[in-house]
């Protein structure tokens, strides 16, 4: 089975070609896209990929995408290319949280907290059950830094982050975190296997970014104060 996994979530992204046959993942070849140029670069990159490895788009069997939270305008474009190809390609797509590939990344099994930076003194903060490296949503929320860090304080479930401020704000506060690098495109497409064999998938009518936060326009909108 042929996998496109997507992320544009970032300041970086990329695209990985993979295969997949049951508990066998295989990749055929990842592709990073710097920030600011996705809309110009993601549909060449998926191209590009596709001719290195001697396959054609419609032998793409299904697409995994971030769903979010991350930039409102990369998210944007890598849902709507998502959203094109699964429509013309009539095939399954599957929605990978950011939050959910960084928790899945965690040494510890059992419930694990997954931390990124959202900017403007607050935090994307996400509670995961893993087991066997798998991450099943409790609950998904942006909090302020205050809130995060009295979350964490509460807790005794082990933390995770890829965002250097997240792990300094965390060792300031004397708690212990777990550091990674932050998930890509290449572990959006083997999460994206195991949605797929799991029937865990979304249509194109269905198919929604996560934010967890509002735009500014949805912020400072007159008809929203």
């Amino acid at each position: 089975m042929l996998i496109l996994g997507i992320d544009t979530s970032g300041k970086s992204g990329g695209v990985t070609l993979a295969e997949a046959e049951h508990a066998d993942f295989r990749v055929l070849g990842s592709s990073p896209i710097a920030g600011g140029t996705f809309s110009a670069q993601l549909v060449p990159t998926v191209a590009a990929q596709l001719q290195q490895n001697n396959r054609r788009v419609c032998q793409i069997d299904a697409l995994a995408v971030v769903s979010g939270p991350g930039s409102f305008t990369g998210l944007r474009v890598g849902l709507s290319a998502v959203k094109g190809l699964a429509e013309v390609l009539e095939k399954p797509i599957v929605t990978v949280s950011l939050l959910e590939a960084l928790a899945s990344l965690s040494p510890q099994n059992g419930q694990v907290i997954a931390a990124l930076d959202a900017g403007r003194s607050e935090v994307f903060f996400g509670v995961y059950e893993l087991q066997k490296g798998a991450a099943a949503v409790i609950a998904e929320q942006l909090l302020t830094d205050h809130e995060f860090l009295e979350e964490v304080r509460r807790s005794d479930r082990a933390v995770i982050t890829s965002d250097e401020s997240v792990a300094h704000k965390l060792a300031d506060a004397r708690i212990e975190v777990n550091f990674t690098q932050r998930p890509d495109s290449t572990l959006v497409a083997k999460i994206g296997a195991r949605k797929l064999a799991a029937g865990d998938t979304t249509c194109v009518e269905a198919l929604d970014a996560n934010y967890l936060r509002r735009s500014d326009a949805e912020l400072f909108f007159k008809g929203n104060r």
